[in-house]
Order: C-alpha cells, then structure tokens, then sequence
C-alpha cells in the first residue's frame, strides 16, 4: 500500500506543476504574450506523459496489492483521502484553467481576424484615390 500512496502523492506533485505552469501561461496570454505558446503545450505533454506513466505504476502496483494483504490501516486510507481530495481540487482547477486559456486564444485570434479584415477594408478604400501621374 506504501507504494500506490507514493505515486498517488507524486501523481498529485505532478498535477501541481502542471496546474502552477497553467497559472504562469494565462499570465503571460492575458498580457498578450503568445510568443511561447508551442514551448507551453510541449512542457504540458511532458507532464501528461509523466502523470500516465505514474498512474500506470500506480495500476501495477494496486494489482501486487491485490494478490497480496488486503488490510488497509485507517492511517493508510486517511492518506489516500486526503490524496484523492487533492487530485480532485488539482483536476477542476487544471480544467477551468484550460478553460482559460482557451478564451484568451480565442479572444486573440478573433482580434486578429478582425484586425486582417479591417486593412483589407481600408485597402479597398485606398485602391479608389489611386491616381495616375503623367509623365
């Protein structure tokens, strides 16, 4: 049981950083920093990847529990509670952080649209008081 309370609170250190690289990303979008937007998601794959291979350790290692003492001491199943707590309070803020995220992008790719149309319209408008210069 000792090893799957490891990786529940690894799981959940993991989530943290992921969680703390979020808050730092939607700091910089909010600003109108989207320069390192490709570095943010491969940093995010990595942890994702991190955070499967560790829940793959933790499903092994609950197999070996398994096949092995069932007893859980209260202390143990207080720790994994409280583990359990904490990766629900990480996963929903993780989910309303992509959220947004997803609005900034969003809100800044619809400016850009509209910024794209706006000269289109003001060449249009300029096209018609080209004049010729004789020679």
């Amino acid at each position: 049981m000792n090893r799957v309370i490891q990786l529940m609170g690894e799981k959940n250190h993991f989530l943290e950083k992921f969680m703390n690289l979020n808050e730092k990303q939607i700091a910089r979008l909010e600003e109108g920093h989207f320069d390192q937007i490709e570095q943010f998601y491969n940093q995010r794959e990595d942890l994702i990847k991190i955070i499967k291979y560790i829940d793959a350790e933790t499903h092994k290692a609950q197999g070996l529990q398994i096949d092995g003492d069932l007893e859980m001491m209260d202390a143990d199943r207080k720790i994994i509670k409280e583990n359990l707590k904490t990766k629900g309070i990480y996963t929903a803020k993780i989910i309303d952080q992509d959220m947004q995220v997803l609005a900034l992008i969003d809100r800044a790719k619809s400016q850009i649209i509209k910024e794209l149309q706006d000269v289109r319209q003001a060449k249009r408008g300029t096209a018609g008081y080209k004049t010729t210069i004789a020679s």
